[in-house]
């Protein structure tokens, strides 16, 4: 969150939504003068969304107190957000609206604060899947549990340290994650959008706190595209990625929702049947089958000494 707080973040969004659109595409004749920032100035947002001028900026300042439903959706229209945009903005305006020893209370927030644990269906069904890269990921987009098969798609998260376990944090500074995606870009941009989306829903977890912080000094690259608020979920879509052991592919993803949890996801990989893609994922999967029999082989009494290789790794809490 901003570090001054709910109240900045929620202004720096709908500022940030207003310098979209433009008067004359929201079919306003501009009121004139000299514009300082692109974009809707407040007395023209507040015409769209029927409101006055005075309450829209207490509004956008997190000042108006007990804000309605209607009036969210008629700014949230007038912005032309999506429904994750509007998500968004609907928490960040409660939250702003309420002191954050009640916000904690009435959203369950201090909940943040403890470690996320997968249930042991989900491990299970994770080692059914040994051909699709596979694994869930937690708040803040830590990497909470994974297959054989997805460690040898991205690293070897068995090998990192618990806090580095986290895809935003490995996508931004670790190089070799960096290097698995071709168009880095799309990733690290995609990524930024989601982690501000789960940062409104969790803004008083230090850990998030501490991991926005971290990436910022560590990563220009993170706090440009963190600067441009941009907010979306986490759904379906493809990649273009490269492995040494393969080249260049595209994946699919598909990310489920748990219903008992909403704050965990199981993301699963697919190929295209009968494309290179799938027989270069069919050659990843060989090649880490192959890896965790070496590994299996290797633990057993008299075998030599080695790591054991379990087909699901969950970090501690």
């Amino acid at each position: 969150m901003n570090q001054s707080g709910p109240k900045a973040e929620l202004g720096d969004f709908l500022r940030s939504r207003r310098g979209r659109i433009r008067p004359e595409d929201a079919g306003l004749r501009s009121l004139g003068g000299r514009r300082r920032v692109p974009g809707l100035r407040r007395e023209e947002l507040a015409r769209l969304a029927g409101v006055s001028v005075d309450y829209y900026t207490r509004f956008e300042q997190g000042r108006a107190g007990n804000v309605s439903d209607a009036v969210l959706g008629a700014v949230a229209v007038a912005l032309r957000l999506d429904e994750a945009e509007t998500a968004h903005l609907t928490r960040l305006v409660r939250t702003a609206g309420r002191g954050a020893g009640s916000v904690r209370a009435a959203a369950g927030l201090d909940g943040a604060r403890e470690p996320q644990e997968v249930r042991p269906g989900l491990r299970r069904l994770l080692e059914s899947m040994p051909e699709t890269p596979a694994f869930v990921v937690g708040r803040r987009t830590d990497i909470l549990a994974w297959n054989p098969l997805f460690a040898t798609l991205v690293t070897d998260f068995g090998a990192l340290p618990p806090e580095h376990r986290n895809k935003a944090w490995l996508v931004f500074l670790d190089p070799e994650v960096r290097g698995r995606f071709v168009n880095w870009e799309r990733k690290a941009r995609d990524l930024v959008a989601f982690l501000r989306f789960d940062l409104g829903r969790h803004p008083h977890d230090p850990r998030f706190a501490a991991l926005i912080a971290e990436l910022g000094e560590r990563s220009p690259e993170f706090s440009g595209l963190w600067a441009e608020q941009e907010v979306r979920g986490k759904t379906h879509g493809g990649y273009h990625l490269r492995h040494p052991l393969v080249g260049e592919f595209t994946l699919a993803y598909e990310s489920l929702n748990l219903p008992d949890d909403p704050d965990q996801t199981l993301i699963t990989y697919t190929a295209e049947a009968g494309s290179p893609s799938e027989a270069a994922l069919r050659i990843l999967s060989e090649a880490s089958a192959s890896a965790a029999a070496s590994a299996s082989s290797a633990s057993r009494p008299g075998a030599g000494r080695g790591p054991a290789a379990g087909p699901v790794r969950t970090p501690p809490a």
